[in-house]
């Protein structure tokens, strides 16, 4: 199967545009399919939970089993090398460490905006936050990692953590040590769409929250839309993409492994190497496939599909500036920039909510233990969506107060404003009636 080629010269409007697609620009129909699953879970809980695990993940989970026990992370731990929870606690303290640096450095400030006008912000935690681990095409302890441990480090009073059970009812190990890891014992097996409404609604096990967050395949992300009035459906984080840029000066066998990394996740995920050189795109293209063949075949066969049709391949842009809005428009997900000046680029980057610099920063040391999240917004929301972090978990709150100096100032100019948009209580809450009320003082 040949790596596809686009060459952005070439392109018609139309055929341009579907390269910008993805894979949930249109959810109708998955909303459609989900919205069934949902009213049972509302109606039934627990024993729609049950059934659901059956049907869709093959489980078999009985229904005072949905929450993980200590028992279950005590076998986790014994069921993992030593060697592998060491790396999961030096992913986890480079993630902690970062979103550290993340918190606001005052938790309430305040300034005098006026003379005796007193202004600022209060940030809080989230009451209760749901982080939710995929399990699709494989399990996914760096999501749980980078879910949980923003919202610890925000003070996050409740977290829970929700995954699809495996086919014996249990859960991924991995993900059970790194949810511990992280600071959260409060593990649920349920995924889908399922597991949107169990957190949106609360069943017999699973404690309603107030907000979720973590990707998942397009049915969970159409839960996340049918059932934003009832929580939070936090950031879109859908299948997976990337863009590779290479310059001029990239190495074209670094470029085509660095093209493979995030196509391998599943057929539905979205990956250009974008390039100015057609020698590079040449190579990287007749490199790609020796890759492949080094892969397994269900790995190869996802990166396979993706890089041979209109949602991946090599794009060949004229000039800089030619790609770079390309880049821009499609607004990836992950950025990655080869060249021997990557910071020449930056500035001309408006949209992606990651961008790695250089051949020595691999998507891959990204996704797991760099520090920075791997859990980012998709299908072009990175043009108005930041990667999840601490902010992701707090809220503000704007706080004020006036003395009366700042009271006689401010007053006299709120009721002119009040009285042309005929506002009349606002009006006389800042006119003669209140300072007859206040006794004139």
């Amino acid at each position: 199967m040949t790596v596809a080629l686009h060459d952005l010269t070439r392109l018609t409007d139309a055929e341009r545009a579907t390269l910008l697609a993805r894979a949930e620009d249109d959810l109708g129909p998955f909303i459609e399919k989900v919205m069934p699953i949902i009213a049972a879970v509302r109606e039934r809980g627990d024993e729609a939970l049950v059934e659901f695990a059956k049907r869709f993940d093959g489980a078999d989970v009985r229904g005072d089993d949905l929450k993980v026990s200590d028992a279950a992370f005590d076998a986790a731990y014994n069921a993992l090398d030593d060697e592998f929870i060491e790396v999961l606690r030096y992913a986890a303290d480079n993630i902690r460490r970062f979103h550290e640096r993340q918190m606001p450095d005052e938790m309430r400030w305040a300034m005098e905006i006026r003379p005796g006008a007193n202004v600022g912000e209060r940030f809080t935690p989230l009451d209760s936050v749901a982080c939710y681990s995929p399990r699709g095409k494989g399990s996914f302890p760096s999501v749980t990692l980078m879910s949980v441990i923003p919202a610890v480090v925000a003070g996050v009073r409740e977290i829970a953590v929700l995954t699809p059970p495996l086919a014996n009812g249990s859960v991924d190990p991995a993900t059970l040590v790194a949810a511990d890891i992280a600071g959260c014992r409060n593990v649920y097996k349920a995924g889908g769409a399922q597991a949107v409404a169990a957190v949106a609604y609360g069943t017999q096990t699973i404690p309603r929250c107030s907000k979720i967050e973590g990707p998942g395949s397009p049915f969970l992300a159409a839960a996340k839309v049918a059932l934003a009035s009832r929580i939070d459906p936090g950031m879109p984080a859908g299948p997976s993409e990337a863009i590779v840029f290479a310059d001029a000066t990239a190495n074209a066998e670094v470029a085509a492994l660095d093209t493979i990394i995030e196509s391998e996740h599943g057929d539905d995920s979205s990956v250009f190497l974008v390039t100015t050189s057609r020698e590079i795109a040449d190579a990287a293209r007749a490199a790609i496939p020796g890759f492949w063949a080094d892969m397994s075949e269900e790995r190869a066969g996802y990166s396979r599909a993706v890089l041979s049709g209109m949602s991946g391949g090599v794009v060949l842009a004229a000039d800089e500036l030619q790609a770079y809005a390309f880049i821009n428009d499609y607004a990836p997900e992950h950025l990655q920039i080869l060249s021997t000046d990557p910071e020449r680029h930056v500035d001309h980057i408006r949209n992606a909510a990651e961008i790695l610099l250089g051949h020595d920063t691999p998507g891959s040391i990204a996704n797991y233990m760099m520090g920075p999240n791997c859990v980012l917004p998709t299908s072009g929301a990175a043009k108005t969506r930041s990667p999840l972090g601490v902010m992701n978990f707090l809220k503000a709150c704007s706080i004020g107060s006036l003395d009366r100096t700042a009271l006689q100032e401010m007053g006299p100019k709120t009721e002119i404003f009040a009285t042309y948009e005929g506002f009349d209580a606002h009006a006389a809450a800042v006119g003669e009636k209140r300072k007859k009320a206040m006794g004139n003082g």
